[in-house]
């Protein structure tokens, strides 16, 4: 793996859709820089500190959030002269958004008083009353076709259904929650999945005309359902919940075929790999050199220095994994699985159960069992896949980055010192990762998997 030099940063970074442009956010100055390179091809300035970046998915335009203001501006590559600059007046504005089109900006005012569609190709505005959330709530079609947006009036959730050709509202429709947490539409736009607030168990499905094609409960006391997430072929739909379980529906009956618990012992039999984090001190004796005498003298304190570096052991079962325990006198407890995410291909989910933040677990849905289990030595900040292969990479916030594979697991030592890894992005293609420090960041070129590659630590 090779790394690129550092460079400053202040805030949040983007890849572009086409996988060309890296979009850095450095206080008020927005700095666009080609991807291969790192030359910067763009620099605009904002009227204020920049705390949200999105690119349209034509990559032609960005929008800069500066929510102190509150107030959005919008920037294209292709005529830097051009801006666009929105503002709400006293409504104010919590979030803002791209539609499909790339000609449209959606923006949420404060308090959720109304979303409004913004045009960038004339005057024209849509408002849409009561938005259900500020960041949440809105999902389109993978095909850019439709909105879905969540709005509550009389104590009651609707979902909104509008064309993104006219933002005409195509159809309305209530739905059976307390109180709607969030929507997501299926990859092959064929169904929505919606799901309430973590007080109560309930998973709908609906189809785009308004008809529950299913409800799913899996219990009903107790806190429910903390994160949803689609495979990317949309045949199967994971519901991971406060109970420590992840269950996964298909799209055929709407049915649970699979149910993977996160127990904080694991017994066997069990096929899965377990490697764990732990360190590998390096001794440099240099007893042996032949060293002139004012040398040795000089150095006679440090003739052997410690290096600490990582690797992965492969562990046995049984074994018992660093879990806490929640205090039971405050709220939104830290336990569940609050993170669910799907490889490219289908076939693995990577869970975080909230209660073991050190603990990573992929899981094989075709074999239906656990494929591994990570256990880093601090809380795992960030972990995503490979866009193109079966590839996992994540971040603990230390000077590392870990790798896994189907083939195994890797430890990849950072060559910058005090570089702590505190979040990192995939570009598009796959082709290299962005790593973020607090002050820095730096892109790293990964090579293409290979079944039988074999990784070192430096690598």
């Amino acid at each position: 793996m090779e790394f690129t030099e550092t460079f400053k940063q202040a805030g949040p970074c983007a890849f572009s859709p086409n996988a060309r442009f890296l979009a850095v956010a450095v206080d008020y100055r927005l700095v666009i820089r080609d991807v291969h390179t790192l030359k910067v091809v763009q620099l605009f300035t904002c009227l204020d500190k920049i705390t949200y970046i999105e690119w349209a998915l034509d990559s032609e335009y960005i929008l800069c959030g500066l929510f102190k203001r509150p107030m959005i501006q919008a920037w294209s590559l292709a005529q830097p002269e051009w801006t666009c600059k929105i503002d709400e007046g006293p409504a104010g504005i919590s979030y803002a958004r791209w539609s499909p089109d790339s000609r449209h900006i959606l923006t949420t005012s404060e308090f959720q008083l109304r979303l409004t569609v913004w045009s960038l190709l004339n005057t024209a505005c849509i408002h849409v009353q009561w938005p259900k959330h500020g960041s949440k709530g809105v999902s389109f079609t993978k095909d850019g076709k439709f909105a879905a947006i969540c709005t509550r009036r009389d104590c009651k959730d609707y979902v909104n259904l509008l064309s993104c050709y006219t933002w005409e509202i195509m159809g309305v429709f209530a739905v059976d929650t307390l109180d709607l947490s969030d929507i997501q539409w299926s990859p092959d736009d064929s169904a929505i999945v919606i799901w309430d607030s973590l007080l109560e168990y309930k998973v709908l499905i609906y189809s785009p005309d308004g008809r529950c094609l299913s409800k799913y409960q899996a219990y009903e006391s107790g806190l429910g359902v903390k994160s949803v997430s689609w495979s990317p072929c949309s045949q199967f739909l994971a519901v991971g919940s406060y109970d420590q379980m992840i269950r996964v529906l298909n799209h055929l009956t709407w049915k649970v075929f699979a149910e993977f618990t996160h127990l904080s012992t694991v017994r066997g039999p069990c096929a899965a790999a377990v490697f764990k984090e732990v360190d590998e001190p390096l001794q440099l004796d240099m007893s042996e050199l032949s060293l002139t005498d004012e040398f040795v003298q000089r150095n006679a304190d440090n003739t052997a220095e410690t290096y600490i570096q990582v690797r992965y052991d492969v562990m046995e079962v049984p074994i018992t994994l660093p879990s806490q325990k929640p205090p039971a006198d405050k709220p939104n407890p830290k336990q569940g699985i609050g993170f669910i995410t799907w490889s490219s291909d289908s076939q693995y989910i990577c869970t975080r159960n909230d209660s073991m933040p050190t603990v990573l677990w992929i899981w094989d849905v075709q074999r239906l069992e656990l494929a591994s289990i990570l256990i880093q030595k601090d809380p795992i900040r960030a972990a995503a896949w490979d866009p193109t292969c079966p590839r996992l990479v994540l971040c603990t916030g230390s000077t590392n980055l870990y790798m896994w594979t189907p083939s195994g697991a890797y430890c990849i030592n950072v060559p910058f010192p005090h570089f702590s890894v505190l979040d990192l992005k995939w570009n598009w293609d796959g082709s290299c990762l962005l790593l973020k420090d607090k002050e820095s960041f730096c892109c790293a070129a990964v090579p293409l998997l290979q079944e039988s590659s074999d990784y070192s630590s430096d690598d």
